[in-house]
């Protein structure tokens, strides 16, 4: 494994995956301890809002249109030049293809114009490492990680080191929550819209909906019959469109999918405990993980299991650059560093990274 640098490592990010222009200057010092130098971001939520989902290509476009800008801004926050910096990391996937190539080739060019390291960040591993941004969580952790378009349990045995223990079948948790939201007329984005209907709720029992993969062997997940079910529910002689149903079914599916992720995180924890018979901690990121319902829930698994839990603040949970920064600045303090050809990906396993053990000492990861 590289020696730990002597001196601090200034890193620029660059996030243009999915719907969120983001630029960030992160530094790690000695020690891993981070500071946040400055940090930007451009939402494109009304943009994609008439069409409740993001377009890839309008998101794409308005990456074009901004980053340059955007990135400008961070560093002149940061107060340095790109001389000053010691790597340039960027999102490479998996993501909207469009958008995660907009990024990438300015993280590019910037890291050739300015002769620096080029680090190509795997967009999970930045929210996996997310937690360490924000304090001190020492590897190995169980990390839930619930976004729009991924929710996985995953063993975090340190950089480059994950091991998948499950995984979505269908759906991914965020995507429900869009998916029900549309159905109740709730409005887009739709984690914080049903979230925000379910606080409203009359009678949060109201509604019966299934656990699905509840009792199965395994940390799977399944959502796509917990929407089905949403669906011909809402159907049913006696619910009409109404406030109230929308709310009492919000909160239906919110308790359904709290249900589901505390039982398949508990199954979770005794595989990883498996490997690591010591592990005390959990780590929960993605966009999902702002939901403070969820969040609930899973502090009090936490506190019956005797662990551990970080949630990082969330800002840092929905997607954002100082996460990529970090990643970089972590990747960087152990050599690893990618080539200016890397392809960026539009799939790109977790489990599929170089780690420390695999490319050391200055080594390219591929």
């Amino acid at each position: 494994m590289a020696a730990e640098p002597d001196g601090p490592l200034t890193v620029l990010g660059i996030e243009t995956s999915c719907d969120e222009t983001a630029a960030a200057v992160v530094r790690r010092h000695s020690g891993g301890a981070p500071e946040i130098l400055a940090e930007e971001l451009l939402s494109q939520i009304d943009e994609h809002r008439p069409y409740e989902g993001v377009v890839p290509e309008i998101a794409a476009r308005a990456h074009l249109d901004r980053l340059d800008g955007l990135t400008g801004r961070a560093m002149a926050a940061a107060d340095l030049g790109f001389g000053d910096l010691d790597g340039v990391a960027a999102t490479a996937g998996p993501g909207l293809i469009g958008g995660v190539m907009v990024g990438a080739t300015t993280g590019k060019a910037i890291a050739a114009a300015a002769g620096k390291p080029f680090l190509a960040i795997n967009h999970l591993e930045g929210h996996a490492l997310s937690a360490r941004l924000t304090g001190p969580v020492a590897f190995p952790f169980l990390l839930l990680l619930v976004s729009g378009g991924h929710c996985q349990l995953l063993l975090v045995q340190g950089v480059g080191r994950y091991l998948r223990l499950g995984t979505t079948i269908d759906d991914a948790v965020g995507e429900a929550f869009d998916k029900v939201a549309k159905l109740l007329d709730l409005g887009y984005p739709g984690g914080p819209a049903v979230e925000a209907a379910a606080a409203h709720a009359q009678n949060p029992e109201r509604f019966a909906l299934p656990r699905p993969m509840r009792g199965r062997p395994g940390c799977d997940f399944s959502f796509s019959g917990l929407k089905t079910a949403v669906f011909h529910r809402l159907r049913a002689p006696d619910c009409q469109p109404a406030p109230d149903d929308a709310a009492d079914m919000a909160a239906a599916f919110q308790e359904a999918v709290a249900d589901v992720l505390v039982e398949r995180t508990c199954n979770g924890l005794r595989m990883a405990k498996e490997r690591e018979p010591g592990l005390r901690r959990l780590v929960v990121a993605g966009g999902v993980a702002a939901n403070r319902r969820l969040r609930r829930a899973l502090e009090d698994l936490c506190a019956r299991e005797e662990l551990d839990i970080f949630i990082p603040p969330q800002r840092y949970c929905t997607d954002n650059a100082a996460m990529i920064a970090w990643a970089g600045a972590e990747r960087l303090a152990l050599g690893l560093t990618s080539p200016l050809d890397f392809a960026p990906r539009p799939r790109w396993p977790l489990d599929q990274l170089d780690g420390p053990a695999e490319s050391a000492g200055g080594a390219t990861a591929r």
